[in-house]
């Protein structure tokens, strides 16, 4: 089988409008990526979830398990695969860039916390993890593994006696994590916390959020080796806040002037700087207060560029801080606005789109409102080829000008997966001489079906029986 083919077969892997007998033949054809591949769609019919469950190749079923499109009923029915190397990864599960991972039902999780393999346990609460109402279950169980994972993942939920139960564990990691929920508010378990996990990097959250007696934060301040952690501790004395303020590390003096109870003008007082490149987490302070519009409102109007940072990615900004945050002058804070913002403002998405560098600015395209109407008079005669591919997404797009994309050197491959094509020019783009080009064609959902078919006649796949199928390890 040629490359040639091979692309052009991955690329209908991608279509979808590929009907149930075109992806029951790619999945079972040779090439274990594209099986894969098939298995990774984000819709598949049924009649092909059934033969995904089923296949002899457990690298299928294991896809299907880290299918985050999936169905979670219909992945949890690889509970009773008979390979464990499948439940292992049903039990990571996916793994979607910024998305939440779609939940198990509960029986599935059940049988996962009941696996015979430590492994399988193990990787459930390492990664994304039941539920915390699941979770909550497991305080009394007699594994401390379990006991460990409800402190961490469903403290909220638990009762105080449960709680107290946990704080005061015969198991020293879990009596750990239960006084790691609590120490923001309780002064002897920071101080313990801190003097056993000295060398570990969880001190580091004990740190900054951790209730601190006087004479812990003067030690603290005193021996001076984290500095930038602690000088955002909410307990930190104020003469210490002050001598922070006015020490010699620039990042010291960029916490202490975002702590949340400066003003504006004791924030101006300490000398920091924020660095355009400089990758700074939303304050958890403001992030606690992500649907308070008034408090927001302020946020956006801060000196700080920390501040407005934070809440550019905040769900409760309100409409006149979102215009506001959309011309704001760092790049950073632009773009997290134009990222999280459920509505951000279109030309917003637009102009970073066209003029930003940074990796992220590429998948802006996708986001909700960004703008399409009246693209391809504005840039279907661009010398820029990035942004004569704009006009493609005009719905109001003419045929004489797609047809133009389709020849241009620097837009055929966009425009060969456009579904406005005619059939005709379809079926020329799949012969092409340019893979990507063909590729790109057949990966177009106007494709018929039949041309579909031939493709993999063409390849020399085979017709297949559903019935012969069988599953396997």
């Amino acid at each position: 089988m040629g490359d040639r083919r091979t692309d052009v077969m991955h690329a209908l892997t991608y279509n979808r409008a590929a009907p149930a007998d075109v992806l029951l033949r790619l999945l079972d054809q040779e090439d274990e990526h594209l099986r894969r591949e098939v298995a990774r769609r984000a819709v598949l019919p049924q009649e092909v979830i059934e033969a995904v469950l089923v296949h002899p190749d457990r690298r299928v079923r294991t896809a299907f398990a880290e299918n985050a499109d999936a169905d979670p009923e219909q992945r949890a029915r690889l509970v009773d695969d008979p390979s464990k190397s499948v439940h292992l990864m049903l039990a990571v599960g996916p793994m979607p860039y910024r998305g939440p991972v779609p939940a198990l039902p509960d029986w599935a999780y059940e049988r996962l916390l009941n696996h015979p393999e430590a492994l399988v346990r193990q990787e459930l609460f390492s990664w994304a993890g039941p539920p915390a109402h699941v979770l909550a279950g497991l305080a009394g169980h007699e594994d401390p593994m379990f006991r460990l994972a409800a402190c961490r993942g469903a403290w909220h939920e638990l009762p105080d006696e449960a709680r107290d139960r946990l704080l005061h564990d015969d198991d020293r990691e879990v009596r750990l994590a239960a006084a790691e929920q609590v120490c923001p508010e309780d002064e002897e378990r920071t101080a313990w916390l801190i003097g056993e996990l000295a060398d570990s990097w969880r001190v580091q959250r004990v740190l900054e959020t951790g209730r601190l007696t006087r004479n812990l934060a003067e030690r603290l301040v005193a021996e001076g080796d984290r500095l930038a952690t602690i000088a955002g501790n909410p307990w930190l004395p104020p003469d210490l806040v002050a001598r922070l303020a006015a020490d010699p590390d620039p990042a010291v003096r960029l916490v202490v002037s975002a702590r949340p109870e400066l003003s504006e003008a004791e924030r101006a007082a300490v000398d920091y700087a924020v660095d355009a490149e400089a990758r700074l987490g939303t304050l958890d302070w403001v992030w606690a207060r992500r649907d308070d519009a008034g408090f927001l409102r302020q946020c956006a109007r801060s000196a700080h560029t920390w501040l407005r940072r934070s809440a550019a990615v905040c769900p409760g900004l309100p409409d006149d801080a979102v215009e506001l945050l959309a011309r704001d002058e760092d790049f950073a804070v632009r773009l997290l606005l134009a990222e999280f913002h459920p509505a951000p403002p279109p030309e917003l998405l637009l102009d970073l789109y066209l003029n930003g560098t940074h990796r992220a600015v590429g998948m802006l395209v996708v986001r909700p409102g960004f703008p399409t109407a009246g693209l391809a008079a504005r840039f279907g005669a661009s010398p820029d080829p990035r942004r004569r591919s704009l006009a493609l997404r005009d719905p109001g797009l003419e045929p004489e000008l797609l047809d133009r994309l389709t020849r241009d050197a620097g837009t055929r491959r966009d425009a060969a997966r456009d579904p406005r094509l005619p059939v005709a020019r379809i079926r020329e783009l799949l012969d092409d001489p340019d893979l990507g080009v063909a590729a790109s064609a057949a990966a177009n959902p106007a494709l018929p079906p039949q041309d579909m078919h031939r493709i993999l006649d063409l390849a020399g796949v085979p017709e297949i029986r559903v019935n012969d199928r069988t599953s396997g390890c």
